[in-house]
């Protein structure tokens, strides 16, 4: 089980990284996307409704993301008793002596 939910959240990572870089970049022309598909009309999409289907799929696999990375890290937890690391410190010592030699007081 855990193996199946291993390679479907690698699939939605990639996925997620193409549709990241599909996406028209605000900042300029770092999109891949982004050319100047302007105004020829007639195409499947237009540029927002290609934009819209495209943040909307972002947000999808992000949310999938999440969910599979979550899972993953309950199963991989599961079983083991919960721990803390103030309980696996070791216990305090008083501190050490000085060992040069004494200095007489005067």
């Amino acid at each position: 089980m855990e193996t199946i939910l291993l390679v479907i959240h690698l699939m939605i990572a990639l996925a997620m990284i193409v549709t990241v870089l599909l996406q028209r970049s605000e900042g300029g022309a770092l999109g891949i996307g982004g050319g100047g598909g302007g105004g020829g009309g007639g195409g499947l999409m237009t540029g927002r409704g290609a934009a819209n289907l495209l943040t909307r799929s972002t947000a999808i696999l992000a949310t999938g993301f999440f969910m599979t990375s979550i899972a993953l890290a309950v199963m991989a937890g599961a079983g083991k008793a919960p721990t803390s690391v103030i309980d696996q410190a070791p216990a305090s010592q008083a501190p050490a002596k000085p060992t040069g030699p004494a200095v007489p007081s005067q």
